[in-house]
């Protein structure tokens, strides 16, 4: 392919989502794979760092590191070349004459590859079906495709008038639940539960003391629940700083627990605790305003994304060792979309996030409006057409439902543990990119939530769109080759 060949394909490229050049599909994917170029990543995926870097960074240094991001090739350039050739691909001018050339040497060594996975879209018969049979009252039928559920709850008094009075803290139940029916219910008085994370013999659950019933005290706590409904130890963190919230509960390989706590706001701690419960270690770092919003292992450590409502602060990730030491810092942005991560896991030697993405819209009526962001095109969407002096005319389900469809892609994203930087991708259009796991046989699972029917309903509080996706399986053998997809009879929710 010659240089005006390979800028005459870059002219079609789709600035809303990832911009790639069509190839003949590769030999070793399956033929319902469509694959994209090397340019993709060039363009529009990633930028990546050094935890270290300031944001002042010289223009030099920052092509540097974007030519050894994606593999690009200094040989015989100048210092000026370089940065000429870095502006040309950012800005996406391509008017350098050899911008061509070294994009065309990349693409010739074929290591960052992205494949879209196509996907139909429902049936106005199964869109009726889900509705009527599989939904009822805002609310999904279906828990979990075994049945089995878990949830939490906590206890207050009754003042005279029999009214719950929340300084009057009682206790927390977590319980299992098997087809609606209760099977255990495991008593906690110490604290409000939040949360709990999952281990290989039960549950680490996780709260804070109850404000109003301790002189504002807020203290967090764990406990470890067995299978049984048994509970097994306790222990408060700590009693350190006015605010402290765990977020995340990992098991390590050798059976303890590193907790992910967020300290007054701008501080991450891990702390460590051996298998029954024994404080080993804990590590606080200041790393700023942001929300600690998912976690996984990663080697002998963790990554760790932190997020804000800001644009383009969805998409935040941080490397952290045993210790708790912050070791490295990589975010996933463009100019074009938002990136917002749903699940990260370690598989086959590289770390693969879970993730969709939105185009970026601007509407000056909302750009004022905190944690907007993936919604704005649909919400201009709604007020443009259907906003009147009283409220709200109903909003056909089939306009939004496209929408929506048109508005959001799943994406699974392969990359190196080190650097962070991209390896290879899959997209999936109309969706939400699920969870990632591995089944028994070692190889990896990522679920895909596809769009089915979006309602608007502006007077509800717990959400403006709500609908039922319905998630497709793809498998990937333990070399990480994708070797199938499945579609499940489960059902998830779309609700923002």
């Amino acid at each position: 392919m010659r240089g005006a060949d390979l800028l005459n394909k870059l002219e079609n490229i789709d600035p809303a989502y990832i911009e790639a050049a069509a190839v003949a599909p590769c030999v070793k994917k399956s033929n319902w794979i469509k694959k994209f170029a090397v340019i993709a990543a060039c363009l529009v995926l990633v930028i990546s760092g050094s935890y270290a870097y300031a944001a002042e960074v010289k223009e030099y240094n920052d092509a540097i590191q974007f030519f050894n991001n994606y593999d690009l090739s200094t040989e015989n350039l100048t210092r000026a070349e370089i940065k000429r050739v870095y502006r040309d691909i950012t800005t996406k001018s391509f008017t350098y004459s050899k911008t061509a050339e070294i994009i065309l040497n990349s693409l010739s060594t074929d290591k960052i590859g992205g494949w879209e996975i196509p996907q139909d879209a429902s049936s106005p018969q199964e869109i009726e079906e889900l509705w009527n049979y599989k939904y009822y009252n805002g609310y999904s039928a279906y828990f979990a495709q075994d049945g089995v559920r878990y949830t939490y709850r906590s206890e207050y008094g009754l003042d005279e008038y029999g009214i719950s009075v929340s300084r009057d803290f009682k206790g927390s139940y977590f319980e299992k639940y098997v087809d609606d029916a209760l099977v255990w219910s495991a008593f906690v008085p110490e604290f409000v539960i939040l949360g709990y994370d999952v281990v290989s013999d039960g549950h680490i659950v996780y709260g804070t003391t109850n404000r109003l019933s301790t002189l504002h005290e807020y203290y967090p706590w764990i406990t470890k629940i067995d299978e049984n409904g048994n509970v097994l130890w306790k222990q408060q963190i700590s009693d350190e700083f006015n605010y402290e919230s765990v977020e995340k509960v990992i098991e390590n390989a050798d059976g303890s627990y590193a907790v992910m706590s967020r300290k007054d706001f701008d501080y991450f701690c891990l702390t460590q605790y051996t298998e029954d419960g024994k404080k080993i270690l804990s590590k606080t770092t200041e790393i700023g305003d942001y929300g600690i919003w998912d976690a996984a292992r990663l080697g002998d450590g963790y990554v760790v994304q932190i997020g804000s409502y800001i644009p383009s602060e969805h998409a935040n990730i941080i490397k952290v060792d045993r210790k708790g030491n912050v070791t490295n810092f990589f975010t996933y942005a463009s100019d074009d979309c938002e990136y917002y991560i749903t699940d990260m896991i370690e598989f086959n030697g590289s770390l693969y996030l879970s993730a969709y993405v939105v185009p970026k819209f601007y509407d000056e009526k909302f750009q004022n409006v905190v944690g907007v962001g993936e919604l704005t095109r649909m919400l201009s969407f709604v007020f443009d057409n259907y906003r009147t002096e009283d409220g709200f005319k109903e909003v056909p389900t089939e306009a939004l439902t496209s929408l929506a469809r048109e508005s959001y892609n799943a994406i699974l994203l392969k990359c190196d543990p080190k650097t962070g930087a991209l390896k290879e991708f899959y997209s999936v259009k109309g969706s939400l990119g699920g969870k990632l796991y591995l089944n028994e046989s070692g190889g990896l699972l990522w679920d895909v939530e596809s769009f089915i029917s979006v309602k608007f309903s502006p007077y509800t509080n717990s959400y403006t769109f709500f609908g039922p996706c319905e998630v497709f399986r793809y498998a990937f053998d333990r070399s990480g080759e994708l070797i199938g997809q499945i579609k499940t009879d489960e059902i998830t929710e779309y609700r923002r």
